[in-house]
C-alpha cells in the first residue's frame, strides 16, 4: 500500500520518461496526483436515443454493432475504419480515423457505449472517433468521465487510470487531515478518501456534490484560517515608530493637483503609519488603471523616510519597475530622497553598490523585481514594503519582502477594483483603501460588442487606426491551440453538449473556436496586415523577451500587439487607442476592464472592442455591464453578482494556475458557498486545528507583516 506523500514513480506504469511528463504538470508524488482535479467532466450518462438527437448534439448512445468494422487506406497513408452500429431507433456509421486497432475490439452483436458529436452525413447519423466502453452486466458505468489538463505525450485515458490506480492503493489512513472534528459533525461532510474518489470519478450527480462540498469547505477554511491567524500577529505591535511629518513640501513638488479620493487614501495612510499604537500598517489601495495608486504609495515611502527610514516597492516585471522608478525618481530627486532601481538585467557592478547603499543607509528607496527578496538584498533601516499589482506575486515572495524587517509597514495595491462585501473577506487582515474617481483629463474609452460577422470591418478599422497613426492591441484567451480541446466536446455547457464544468459555472461555453496568440499573430502578418509590423507577447516567454517586446511598442515599433492577458499590467502606451479582445466571453469582467484600460492613457479617442459570438445568456448580459460603465468599481459589483469571485483571481494566460501561494478558490464560489465561508471563519476562530491545517497555512499564506 502507499501513502498520500508515496512518489508517483511507485504507481504501475510510470518510468522515468513518465515521471518527467508528470512533473510538466507538478505531479510528484500521490498527493500531487490527487490534486490534479479534473477541469470538467464528460457526462457520459447522457444517453439519448439516436432519433432524438439533434445534428451536432453531443451526447452518449447506447449501440450494438451490426457490421464488422472495415478498415480502407486513403491518401497520405491515412486509414479510415467504418461500420455501423444501431439502437432501437435507427442505425448510424462509426468512424474512426488512423485507428486500424479498432478493428479487433468491436465484433458484430457487441454493445458499447458511445460518447460523442452525432453529425448528419448525407443524411446518415455520424459518429467520428467517439469515446466507448463496452456495455456489460454486472459492471455499471460511470455517469461522469473525468477531463484533465494535460501536457504533451500523455493522454485524458491514461491520467485517469493512473489516478484511479492511486485511490486504490493509498491507505485511507494516510490522507491529510485538514479539517477539524467540529467541521464534520456540523456540516455533515464526507471524510478525505471519499472526497478524492468522489471529485475524481463520481458516479452520479449527489457523490459529485458531496465531493465538491468537501474541497469548498476544506479551502474555505485553510483561508479562514490563515485570515485568522494574520488578525492575531497583527495585533501585536512593534511597527517602528515614525513621528509627525509636514506634506507641504511632497505637495508642492507634485505637477498636478491631487484628486480627493488621493487625499482620503493618503490620510488614511499617514494616520497607520503614525499612530501611537505602533500597529504595522497593513492597507490594501484598490483603483482604476490610471486613478493614481502610485502617488500614494509615493506619499507613504516620503512619511518613512522622513523619519529616518527606507522603503521598499516590488513590481511583477522589470518593465513595470523601470516605470515607476522613471517617474518616481523626478519626483523625490526634488525632495532629496536618494532612489535606485534593482532587478535581475541590473548590471553585476550596480547590483553591488546598489546592494552596499541598502545595508549602509544610503539609499533611501529602492524599486525592484523579485531581486529584492534575494538573501544578500539588507536594508540599514527598513520600515515600509510596497507591492505593486499584489495578486500577481505569490504569497510567499510578500513574505519574503516583508521579512527584511521587524514589523513593517506594508502596502499593496491592486489596479483591480474589488467589491468592498468581498474585499473586507478576502483581505480581512488587511485595511482597505479605495481611489474611486479618475485624476481630470482621462478620457471615456467607447467599449463595442461584435461577432464574427463584422471582421471585415474590423479589419478595416484596425487598419485605418494604425494608418492614422495609433497602435492596437489585440487579445487573445490562448496561448497556442491545445492538443487537449477536442476531448472537451462542445467545452463546458452544463446540458449542452454533454461536458459539465467542474464549477457547475454555466456562462463558459466552447461554442466557438477560441483565437490562440501565436496562430493569429502568424496569420495577422502574414495574411491580414503584410504591411503592418505584428508584435506578439504571452506569459510562456522569458522576462526579458516581454519586457523587449513590451518596450518596442513602447517606443511605436510595433502597430500590432497580439497578447494574452499578460499585458493587463502593463506599462503605459499613450499611443494606443485601440483594444481588441477575442472570444471575449472567455474573461472576467475584472480582466476586461483592466484591458480596456491600457487604452485612452494619452490625446487619441480610443476604442475598446469585444469580439464574441457566445450564444450564452448569462454571457452576453456579461459583456453589456461593459458597454453600460466604465466605473471599474461597478463593474466589479457585476462581475461579482454574476459570476462570484473567481474573476478577480484570473488563471495564469497560458491557462495553469497562478504561482505557489497564491489565493484562488478553485472550489469555492463566495457568491453560492458564502453560508460555508462563515462557518469556516467560525471554526477557524473557535476549535483547534488539525496540525496539517497550520502546515498548509504556513506553506501558502502569508501570515505574518
Amino acid at each position: 500500500m502507499l501513502t498520500f506523500n508515496s512518489p508517483v514513480k511507485q504507481l504501475p506504469g510510470v518510468g522515468e520518461a513518465r515521471a518527467k511528463l508528470l512533473f510538466k504538470l507538478d505531479i510528484t508524488d500521490t498527493g500531487s496526483l490527487l490534486r490534479h482535479f479534473p477541469r470538467a467532466y464528460q457526462h457520459r450518462g447522457n444517453v439519448r436515443l439516436l432519433s432524438e438527437a439533434a445534428d451536432g448534439e453531443v451526447a452518449a448512445f447506447i449501440l450494438t454493432v451490426r457490421s464488422q468494422p472495415v478498415t480502407k487506406e486513403v491518401k497520405n497513408r491515412m486509414t479510415i475504419t467504418k461500420f455501423s452500429a444501431a439502437d432501437k431507433s435507427g442505425a448510424a456509421v462509426i468512424v474512426f480515423f488512423n485507428q486500424r486497432y479498432v478493428g479487433d475490439i468491436f465484433g458484430v452483436g457487441d454493445t458499447f457505449r458511445f460518447w460523442g458529436k452525432l453529425t448528419y452525413d448525407r443524411g446518415v447519423p455520424t459518429l467520428v472517433s467517439p469515446a466507448y466502453e463496452e456495455v456489460r452486466e454486472g459492471r455499471p458505468l460511470p455517469e461522469f468521465v473525468p477531463i484533465y489538463r494535460l501536457t504533451s505525450g500523455l493522454s485524458q485515458k491514461y491520467l485517469g487510470n493512473l489516478t484511479r490506480a492511486a485511490l486504490e492503493r493509498i491507505e485511507p489512513g494516510s490522507y491529510p487531515e485538514l479539517l477539524p472534528k467540529e467541521a464534520y459533525e456540523k456540516l455533515g461532510l464526507c471524510r478525505p478518501a471519499e472526497a478524492y474518489r468522489y471529485i475524481h470519478f463520481p458516479q452520479n450527480y449527489a457523490e459529485l456534490d458531496r465531493g465538491r462540498k468537501y474541497f469548498v469547505f476544506e479551502e474555505l477554511y485553510i483561508f479562514s484560517l490563515a485570515l485568522t491567524r494574520a488578525r492575531k500577529e497583527r495585533a501585536t505591535g512593534g511597527a517602528p515608530p515614525l513621528g509627525p511629518v509636514d506634506p507641504s513640501e511632497f505637495l508642492s513638488a507634485l505637477p498636478f493637483e491631487l484628486t480627493r479620493a488621493q487625499k482620503r487614501v493618503i490620510n488614511e495612510i499617514y494616520a497607520d503609519m503614525v499612530s501611537p499604537a505602533r500597529r504595522p500598517m497593513a492597507r490594501l489601495v484598490s483603483g482604476d488603471v490610471g486613478s493614481g495608486k502610485t502617488i500614494c504609495a509615493a506619499a507613504a515611502v516620503y512619511f518613512a523616510v522622513k523619519n529616518g527610514y527606507q522603503a521598499m516597492m516590488m513590481a511583477p516585471t522589470e518593465i513595470l519597475a523601470a516605470q515607476h522608478y522613471k517617474d518616481l525618481s523626478a519626483l523625490f530627486s526634488r525632495l532629496g530622497v536618494s532612489v535606485a532601481l534593482l532587478t535581475g538585467s541590473t548590471k553585476a557592478s550596480e547590483k553591488k553598490a546598489i546592494k552596499e547603499g541598502l545595508a549602509s543607509g544610503e539609499i533611501d528607496f529602492v524599486i525592484g523585481t523579485h531581486a529584492l527578496i534575494t538573501d544578500d538584498v539588507e536594508l540599514k533601516n527598513p520600515a515600509l514594503v510596497i507591492t505593486d499589482e499584489q495578486h500577481r506575486f505569490g504569497v510567499m515572495q510578500r513574505a519574503k519582502l516583508a521579512s527584511k524587517g521587524k514589523n513593517l509597514h506594508v502596502l499593496v495595491m491592486s489596479a483591480t477594483p474589488i467589491p468592498r462585501t468581498l474585499a473586507m473577506i478576502l483581505y480581512g487582515d488587511l485595511d482597505l483603501s479605495a481611489i474611486d474617481e479618475l485624476p481630470p483629463g482621462r478620457q471615456k474609452v467607447d467599449t463595442y460588442i461584435v461577432d464574427e460577422s463584422y471582421r471585415e470591418r474590423l479589419n478595416a478599422f484596425i487598419s485605418k487606426n494604425v494608418k492614422e497613426g495609433g497602435q492596437v492591441y489585440i487579445v487573445c484567451p490562448t496561448i497556442e491551440e491545445h492538443e487537449d480541446d477536442n476531448e472537451l466536446g462542445e467545452g463546458l455547457v452544463i446540458g449542452e453538449g454533454g461536458v459539465v464544468g467542474f464549477d457547475f459555472d454555466g456562462t463558459r461555453e466552447g461554442d466557438t473556436k477560441l483565437k490562440s496568440a501565436v496562430k493569429y499573430a502568424e496569420v495577422l502578418q502574414n495574411e491580414v496586415f503584410p504591411n503592418f509590423r505584428v508584435g506578439l507577447i504571452h506569459g510562456k516567454m522569458r522576462p526579458a523577451e516581454k519586457d523587449a517586446v513590451m518596450s518596442e511598442f513602447a517606443a511605436g515599433n510595433i502597430d500590432i500587439l497580439v497578447s494574452t492577458t499578460v499585458i493587463e499590467v502593463g506599462i503605459n502606451v499613450p499611443n494606443a487607442s485601440l483594444m481588441i479582445v477575442e472570444n471575449a466571453e472567455r474573461f472576467g469582467l475584472a480582466q476586461l476592464h483592466q484591458l480596456r484600460g491600457r487604452v485612452g492613457r494619452g490625446t487619441r479617442k480610443s476604442y475598446c472592442i469585444l469580439v464574441s459570438d457566445t450564444k450564452n445568456e448569462q454571457s452576453k448580459r456579461r459583456l453589456q455591464v461593459l458597454r453600460e460603465t466604465s466605473d471599474g468599481y461597478k463593474v466589479a459589483e457585476a462581475d461579482l453578482e454574476l459570476r462570484g469571485p473567481g474573476d478577480f483571481f484570473p488563471r495564469g494566460d497560458d491557462g495553469s494556475p497562478r504561482q505557489h501561494g497564491e489565493l484562488r478558490f478553485r472550489f469555492a464560489s463566495l457568491w453560492s458557498d458564502m453560508e460555508l465561508l462563515k462557518s469556516a471563519l467560525e471554526l477557524a476562530s473557535t476549535c483547534e486545528p488539525p496540525p496539517a491545517a497550520l502546515e498548509t497555512v504556513r506553506g501558502l499564506f502569508d501570515i505574518s507583516y
